[in-house]
């Protein structure tokens, strides 16, 4: 089956070489307070960086998944209170799971085909963090790299960013946010079972100053094992062995964010041209990585059904656009063959 769905979604083709390499290695089996873990947690996390272009002092660490940094973030990053700004189910469902913490979680919502513009009433307070998803997964929106800089420049608030579905996919504004967080079942193109977490000096001195340690992932404590190239707990040590191959072999960041837009322009020109309907109609807040398609109830149903019997995944809709939807993943292990594939079935399809 060749699958389009937006998470867990494809794997590089050369994952399947990489399980065999590690099994060889023998690193998988190998203590994590050893050197040649270390080394090798070391060595990801700077090629990590690198193809990235991640800033030299934003710090990186592997947790069990981005939902988990949910918990991270309102547990030893946010004192008084949070501001979740959001446009679909993902970012809701952050809010609704930093409420149930905190009890001090913050919304505002806005529409599919909005462009974001805060509320004078919904301001954030000096202390609040921001929690906003730079990628909706959930109905194909994102925000620019120009709204997270303008953020930036108006608050100087602790940030969080949900990067799940476009972290290694496209090229993110670091320096516009202080928490960036991913899972790596996406664009990274890697086995689900691990998230990834980037912080920045000014995110470490909240987390300094807040002290808690209560937790067993608790930051402070994630953070002094990752100095010294360790982990709080018995890791996912095949998912960093994938990670650092996996990164040795991408392209750097701003080569796959071209290689991405370019697909993505595509799709959003092919899809109306052969008769398919865009959810979100804005040009201005469609993500590069998630095209969502949109069509009745009945009809959303056969086309997945014939796909599959194409022995093509397409991915289901989510939340209020579930049943009307499907989505495309356009990640970059995806081949230009695969997404021919793709177009030939629905050129076919269309034409029936």
């Amino acid at each position: 089956m060749i699958t389009f769905y937006p998470g867990p979604s494809k794997v590089y083709d050369q994952v399947g070489q990489y399980l065999q390499e590690a099994f060889e290695s023998g690193v998988i089996s190998a203590n994590h307070r050893s050197s040649a873990f270390m080394q090798m947690l070391e060595d990801t996390i700077r090629n990590l960086k690198t193809k990235l272009n991640v800033p030299a002092d934003y710090e990186v660490y592997f947790v069990s998944s981005a939902t988990e940094c949910w918990e991270i973030i309102a547990e030893c990053l946010i004192s008084d209170a949070s501001l979740h700004i959001y446009n679909g189910a993902f970012g809701e469902k952050w809010m609704e799971y930093t409420q149930k913490l905190t009890g001090a979680a913050r919304s505002f919502s806005f529409e599919t085909n909005e462009e974001l513009v805060l509320n004078v009433a919904k301001m954030p307070s000096v202390n609040e963090i921001i929690c906003i998803t730079h990628n909706e997964t959930s109905n194909g929106t994102a925000l620019t790299s120009e709204c997270l800089n303008t953020l930036r420049a108006q608050f100087d608030n602790i940030i969080a960013v949900d990067a799940t579905s476009s972290m290694a996919g496209v090229e993110l504004p670091w320096l516009s946010a202080d928490v960036w967080y991913g899972s790596v079942q996406k664009c990274f193109g890697l086995p689900a079972g691990m998230g990834v977490m980037i912080v920045s000096p000014k995110a470490v001195e909240r987390a300094i100053a807040i002290g808690n340690r209560s937790h067993y992932n608790s930051l402070l404590f994630i953070r002094d094992n990752f100095l010294k190239f360790q982990t709080p707990y018995t890791p996912n040590t095949l998912g960093i062995y994938l990670m650092n191959r996996v990164m040795q072999q991408v392209e750097a960041i701003h080569v796959v964010d071209a290689l991405t837009t370019a697909r993505e322009l595509d799709w959003y020109s092919f899809l109306p041209k052969n008769g398919y309907h865009l959810l979100v109609e804005n040009e201005a807040v469609r993500s590069k990585t998630v095209i969502a398609v949109k069509d009745t109830k009945e009809r959303i149903s056969v086309i997945k059904k014939a796909a599959s019997q194409e022995g093509i995944v397409l991915g289901n809709g989510y939340g209020k656009d579930k049943e009307t939807s499907f989505r495309i993943a356009n990640f970059p292990a995806i081949t230009d063959m695969e997404i021919q594939t793709l177009k030939d079935f629905l050129v076919s399809f269309a034409s029936k």
